[in-house]
């Protein structure tokens, strides 16, 4: 058998007989404190603890890798592969039998518990052991099947693929589950469908009272109308950016690219407040707008036109990160194909540039949709009267009247609303072809824009960039004056109250924003890698293989977008706060929550770059006999840089700025900063959580400029400017 498939199976005999089975709460195997109770106490390994009779239930799953053990070393591939099947399928059918059976006393499925022989037992949360089992028994089965032939008998795929869908359903559709399941109960917790139909086809939802009468429409129509124009809207800009910054000589084309970035590294909350300094009925320039031109003071701020600038302000960058890969990955030569067959500069745009930007246009607009129909910072600072679906699942969740089966109703409504999205998307784009990146040379020029398309991207631009600066100045100003909109004292307490550092013995940060901060750049640093690498794997095998359920796993990976975050932490406390999986309160719940939060950016992002390179690239590396593996690492990845920058930016600037997802997970020991931000709004102490946002942007920023110098470009081999022709010289004189 192959060193691989050795290899995952000391992977599984490795955490069931020498690594501690369960999580111990205050043990760590970095202080080694867990030394003390192994073998047989807490932190024993499963061989020994099931041995020495304390947990028989964990004896099979020693059995199932026993099986793999006694055949690997056949020579018969079909009896090995079936055995290596039988040994992973029934391991892991077994792991997770007496792991959801067994949890806390009185709780678990009894009957389960009982059948494996562990009636009225429980057993706490499982920890590096079981993980490292549970691994070697899934790549014995994916091997298995590799060697029955399924995908080409490609370990490398198999396993990927395997590992990708366990992530998955582990992480996005078993928490969710657990959340959506309570749509379909009453307050008893019994089984209503008739509860779900009535919360289901309420008028506060469905509602059409802004047609019919002077009343606002249902809370639906209000998240449809919202994500729809953002969607439009920031996909537009940023396509506009893209064009302008890749297919024009204008200038300041740096210092532009850098503004459209700044909004997507804001912490959340913070364009709220500063739209409310500008706009508010007390902002700078309402006040300037009655003082000058007696234009009352209003409240437009406060609903659909607030939340929508606040929206476009914050996610047109996620279009552009998409847009500007795609911009960038159109071959030159088909731009100039058309125009030696004589065609204009508007013409060649329309009919070879247009539809070669559908795939990054229809991921950008999903992008910002669900974006959009997820957010509820900026809803609940700007929205008023306007309610949307993620506030409304807020309040029915942490209000006073908590109603968990109606936040589960306004779930699965948003989540229908992200799959139409979806579908429709896939109906836009179709069977067509849009490869642009193939393995010939391509030294061909990207065609000037039309001047009309270069005027119209500059009208829309202009405005955005120019607001974005005025923001900005107003976060930066906010942070060094006593109390921005009353008092212009300049001041550095803000600074010195979060950010003090005490040198008269030794460096001691005492500031009080100090530790929230260093646990947020160790999460962003751990999360942001493992976010672009599952992000883009996820990408590969959805485009570049054929395999059953390809369609289900491409939307398990816009799963966790489509629910608003606040559900999805709620979700993960009730997922993971009891047995098999009990991580709440720890670091290792926020890396994971950011993980499967922000994945499908890198998903959309690789998708959209796969789209344009040549499948036979991959056939070339496979034909000279490099492993799929190989040809990933060496073939695919450069060509993916855009994607992957895309990727590990917003990765790590949604970790450093995210709060509905996780601010449920926070605890005393692991705080984070957009936590400790929303804690100082709360309190009224807005210099102080404008000065932390303001260090966390120069942080972010630092971080990106690492990112991208980390990376690089890709290097497609094409000319960056055109080259002079000298006019010939006149033929010299004869005679």
């Amino acid at each position: 058998m192959a060193p691989a498939t050795r290899l995952a199976l000391l992977i599984g005999w490795i955490g069931y007989a020498l690594m501690p089975w369960y999580l111990v709460e205050g043990m760590s195997l970095t202080s080694l404190g867990w030394l003390s109770e192994y073998p047989f106490g807490k932190a024993g390994s499963a061989l020994a603890l099931s041995f020495s009779g304390q947990t028989p239930w964990l004896l099979p799953v020693g059995v199932a890798l026993g099986l793999a053990t006694a055949f690997i070393a056949s020579q018969d591939r079909p009896l090995v592969a079936r055995a290596l099947i039988w040994a992973g399928l029934v391991g892991i059918v077994l792991f997770f039998a007496q792991g959801f059976a067994i949890t806390l006393k009185d709780q678990g499925i009894p009957w389960l518990a009982a059948l494996v022989g562990a009636a009225g037992a429980a057993q706490p949360g499982v920890g590096g052991g079981a993980f490292l089992t549970l691994l070697g028994l899934l790549l014995l089965l994916c091997h298995g099947l590799a060697y029955r032939g399924i995908c080409r008998g490609d370990l490398f795929t198999t396993s990927a693929i395997g590992v990708v869908i366990l992530l998955i359903g582990l992480f996005i559709f078993f928490p969710v589950s657990i959340i959506l399941k309570s749509a379909l109960v009453d307050q008893n917790g019994a089984l209503a469908p008739s509860a779900f139909i009535a919360r289901f086809l309420d008028s506060s939802i469905w509602g059409l009272g802004c047609v019919t009468s002077n009343t606002n429409c249902g809370v639906a129509w209000n998240t449809l109308i919202l994500a729809v124009l953002c969607g439009v809207i920031t996909t537009v800009l940023g396509l506009a950016c893209a064009l302008l910054i890749l297919r024009t000589g204008m200038p300041g084309k740096r210092i532009m690219r850098a503004l459209t970035v700044l909004p997507i590294i804001t912490p959340p909350f913070v364009i709220g407040l500063a739209l409310i300094l500008l706009f508010g009925r007390a902002g700078a320039v309402s006040t300037l707008l009655y003082e000058w031109f007696a234009i009352p003071r209003s409240r437009w701020l406060y609903g659909l036109p607030g939340v929508l600038l606040a929206q476009v302000l914050a996610f047109a960058p996620i279009a552009f990160l998409v847009l500007i890969g795609v911009v960038q990955g159109i071959s030159p030569s088909l731009e100039e194909a058309s125009q030696t067959l004589g065609a204009r500069r508007w013409q060649t745009f329309r009919t070879v540039t247009w539809p070669l930007l559908k795939p990054g246009i229809a991921n950008a607009f999903l992008l910002g949709f669900v974006e959009s129909m997820a957010d509820f910072g900026n809803p609940l600072v700007l929205g008023g009267n306007y309610e949307v679906l993620a506030t409304k699942i807020f309040f029915a969740v942490v209000g006073a009247s908590y109603n968990q089966g109606q936040a589960a109703v306004l779930a699965v409504i948003l989540l229908a609303f992200t799959l139409g999205a979806f579908w429709v998307q896939q109906r836009w784009l179709g069977d067509k072809s849009y490869t642009t990146v193939t393995g010939k040379g391509d030294a061909g020029l990207p065609t000037p824009l039309p001047r009309r398309i270069t005027w119209l991207s500059a009208t829309l631009i202009l405005p955005w960039v120019a607001l974005t600066v005025v923001i900005y100045a107003v976060i930066v100003v906010g942070g060094f004056v006593r109390n921005m909109g009353r008092d212009f004292t300049p001041t550095l307490e803000h600074y010195r109250t979060g950010f003090a550092i005490d040198f008269s013995n030794g460096i001691f940060f005492e500031g009080s924003a100090w530790s929230s901060f260093f646990t947020t750049v160790k999460v962003a640093a751990i999360s942001a890698p493992l976010t672009a690498g599952i992000g883009l794997l996820t990408a590969y095998l959805l485009t570049r293989q054929r395999f059953r359920g390809r369609g289900m796993l491409e939307f398990a990976t816009m799963l966790s977008f489509a629910i608003p975050g606040t559900v999805l932490g709620v979700a993960y406390i009730l997922a993971f706060n009891v047995p098999p999986v009990e991580i709440t309160g720890t670091g290792l719940i926020l890396v994971i929550a950011f993980v499967f939060r922000n994945m499908p950016v890198g998903v959309r992002s690789g998708i959209a770059g796969l789209s344009q390179i040549d499948k036979s690239l991959d056939e070339a590396s496979t034909t000279l006999r490099a492993r799929s593996f190989t040809t990933l690492w060496r073939v695919v990845l450069p060509l993916l840089k855009p994607a992957l920058v895309s990727a590990l930016v917003y990765s790590f600037v949604r970790s450093m700025t995210a709060v509905s997802a996780v601010i449920f997970l926070v605890s005393a020991e692991y705080n984070l900063a957009t936590a400790y931000i929303v804690g100082r709004v709360e309190a009224g102490e807005f210099g102080l959580a404008i000065a932390y946002s303001s260090v966390l942007i120069v942080f972010m920023t630092f971080g990106i400029g690492v990112i991208q110098l980390t990376v690089g470009e890709r290097k497609l081999g094409r000319r960056t400017r055109i080259a002079t022709i000298a006019a010939p010289a006149p033929a010299p004189a004869v005679g």
